[in-house]
């Protein structure tokens, strides 16, 4: 027989996203219209070990769809990585009779939450700038932080321009390439560089030249911050080729700045997406953006195989910057 879900938790974990506050407007607003109590948990599972929990109302979300970052903030848990600390989060949830948890963050705010299965449902919605979970197109964030980067880069060319400079701009993406290549080819940057395939400094450096022949006084080069140093590539180009460099890394300004149109829609389709999965009794779920429809996964699409990198678009960027 159906379980009757009458309580429900909202959290965000990891690192904070443009549209992370549009999920949780939509799961708080959702819950409450099918007549559901909805408790939102400050600072994430640390704020779940530590009880604090509190009941959200439609009021309490109001004017923060637009809004970046989490208004329930965010933490890293080290105790949530320690069977005590998993008990102390779901002795909270007991406690304060929630049925279900919705995690809003990435895949090891996912994994955290599957250590609190014991009678909760537990559905996660992917929420990180990287756009590195699997089983979904996009995450909340990624087209927001790539729309941050292109309008620096854009800014960035200005100036380039003006002093006839190679600039390298680091942006985020320890092991995934994905923001450097979108933002790359929607900016026309002479060189991507990404932890996915490997570069040669000498090929590049015969780029920057065949450019400066005819006539360019100035590129871009878009680094991915796993791909390696920025300071360190712009000393060997500069060496190699003579031309002059100049280092920008853009860092957490990707994280913030209100969501993208596509960001806040896709957002909200999860949120709601969530509630959803919770009222037709589903475990272990995620939501998913997938063809240009959210949909409902199990949670392990999340831990499966990673997309391949864009080899193809990643050829067109360096095709389009001979």
């Amino acid at each position: 027989m159906s379980r009757v879900i009458q309580r429900i938790g909202v959290l965000t974990s990891g690192g904070d996203a443009p549209g992370m506050n549009a999920a949780l407007r939509a799961v708080v607003r959702k819950g409450i219209y099918h007549g559901l109590k909805v408790y939102g948990i400050s600072r994430g599972y640390e704020g779940l070990i530590h009880g604090e929990i509190q009941e959200m109302s439609i009021g309490s979300v109001a004017d923060i769809v637009l809004r970046g970052g989490t208004m329930l903030k965010t933490a890293r848990s080290a105790e949530m990585m320690t069977p005590e600390g998993q008990q102390k989060a779901l002795d909270q949830l007991h406690k304060h009779q929630i049925d279900a948890l919705v995690v809003i963050g990435g895949d090891g705010s996912f994994r955290g939450a599957q250590t609190l299965t014991k009678g909760i449902q537990i559905v996660g919605i992917p929420g990180t700038i990287d756009n590195d979970i699997p089983g979904t197109d996009l995450t909340i964030g990624f087209d927001t932080a790539t729309n941050t980067v292109i309008d620096a880069v854009s800014k960035i060319r200005d100036t380039a321009t003006s002093h006839e400079r190679t600039f390298i701009v680091e942006v985020m993406g320890r092991d995934c390439g994905n923001i450097a290549l979108q933002a790359g080819i929607a900016c026309g940057a002479e060189t991507i560089l990404v932890p996915e395939i490997p570069f040669d400094l000498d090929e590049i450096c015969d780029k920057l030249k065949r450019g400066h022949q005819r006539g360019k006084n100035h590129s871009i080069i878009i680094i991915s911050e796993g791909a390696g140093s920025a300071y360190k590539i712009g000393e060997e180009l500069r060496s190699r080729s003579g031309f002059e460099t100049r280092i920008t890394i853009l860092g957490h300004l990707q994280r913030g700045g209100n969501p993208s149109a596509l960001d806040a829609v896709i957002a909200a389709a999860m949120g709601g997406k969530a509630v959803e999965i919770i009222l037709a009794n589903e475990t272990n779920r995620m939501t998913a953006y997938v063809n240009q429809e959210v949909i409902s996964r199990p949670l392990e699409a999340a831990y499966g195989e990673r997309p391949p990198f864009n080899r193809e678009l990643y050829d067109l960027a360096n095709q389009l910057s001979i």
